[in-house]
């Protein structure tokens, strides 16, 4: 049966930032593609007559992040650099799916945001130019692409968003396992993505895979669906929902779940003590993208993965952790030396996202409809 999908849909610009961070680490690449977008692409801000980064003073972009977030960072960019930035805000599925019809004639020049699967997918699928960022020396090994194709930006974990009036309403403690979550109480009252169009979800189906195994994760999540009141298309639609009351439980990305709160929305986070399953976020410049933004590009990469960069998430309340550990980490943000989480494998799940997707729509519900 299909469950339809709600659609859900922070300006401030603070002090200026060394420009000296935003040189490239690289050389001009890409082709004579031509630039281009669709009637949703949104323009940042006013820019120079003239950009830094040379050839022009144009960047294009399709980011997984919520809309305002990614304009306070576009925007700030563009503040500092001169550059301006077009963007379409998609899904990470969507935004995967996009450049690969593309990839005859590209016409963006960045990916950004969305969990590594989709990373690693697009580099095997020859979508991506490798490059690696100026300003990586104070982030993990283990957040660092071994291939260096794409970029660590931000890290989360897998949690339980929950509506914290509907618990005291009830007089029920949060869910701290994946068993918890089948509880008949909670019919109707659980929300995620599509993991054909969702990278959040996708990650949580990956997830449950890696802790149950194939034979024992589809008999959980028929189970799990008797409570799921509906699959959105976008992993930050969920948490939304959770927010106005609509739904008691979602599940997605820690930054995901507190962003809400920033408005007052009444959401605390429960992490499954049996393991959870994370994400380092990504960015990574697209193969033979428009040819006049590929410096531009390359500075937008160095910046992202800068001090300065990351120091924006505790500044937009953006509740997401820094990969470059110089960075700012918000006051009470959970971070995965406190959650209890699986040795996830995104290689995995790249390797596998078509089989697994292909047999949730299979055994559970197609992917939403737009």
């Amino acid at each position: 049966m299909k469950k339809r999908v709600k659609k859900w849909i922070a300006l401030i610009l603070t002090a200026m930032m060394v420009t000296g961070l935003l040189s490239a680490c690289g050389g001009s690449s890409g082709s004579d593609s031509k630039s281009g977008s669709s009637a949703s692409a949104s323009s940042a801000s006013e820019a120079s007559d003239k950009g830094k980064g040379g050839g022009s003073n144009k960047l294009t972009i399709y980011t997984a992040f919520p809309e305002a977030e990614v304009v306070y960072y576009i925007n700030k960019f563009t503040e500092e650099t001169g550059i301006e930035v077009n963007y379409i805000r998609l899904s990470a599925g969507e935004m995967l799916t996009r450049v690969a019809a593309e990839k005859e004639n590209p016409q963006a020049s960045l990916m950004l945001g969305g969990s590594p699967d989709n990373y690693i997918a697009a580099s095997k699928q020859g979508l991506l130019e490798p490059y690696q960022a100026c300003s990586l020396s104070a982030t993990p090994d283990r957040f660092i692409d071994p291939d260096k194709t794409w970029n660590p930006i931000y890290v989360g974990c897998i949690a339980f968003a929950c509506n914290k009036d509907w618990f005291a309403e009830k007089g029920y403690d949060y869910p701290t396992s994946w068993a918890d979550l089948l509880d008949e109480k909670y019919k109707d009252q659980i929300i995620m993505a599509h993991p054909s169009t969702s990278g959040t979800a996708y990650t949580v189906l990956a997830t449950l895979v890696q802790l149950m195994g194939e034979d024992q994760v589809w008999p959980y999540l028929e189970k799990l669906d008797k409570n799921i009141t509906q699959y959105t298309q976008s992993g930050s639609a969920a948490p939304n929902a959770v927010a106005i009351g609509e739904s008691a439980i979602a599940l997605t990305f820690s930054h995901d779940g507190l962003q809400p709160t920033a408005e007052g929305y009444p959401i605390e986070l429960s992490f499954p003590s049996d393991g959870t399953g994370y994400e380092v976020g990504a960015t990574a410049l697209i193969k033979n993208g428009p040819a006049d933004e590929q410096e531009n590009a390359k500075k937008f990469i160095d910046w992202m993965c800068s001090v300065d960069g990351q120091n924006l998430y505790a500044e937009n309340d953006s509740f997401r952790v820094p990969t470059n550990t110089e960075a700012t980490v918000a006051d009470g943000l959970v971070t995965l030396d406190k959650v209890d989480v699986i040795d996830y494998d995104a290689v995995w799940a790249a390797d596998n996202k078509e089989k697994l997707t292909g047999e949730f729509e299979e055994n559970l519900v197609a992917a939403p409809e737009e």
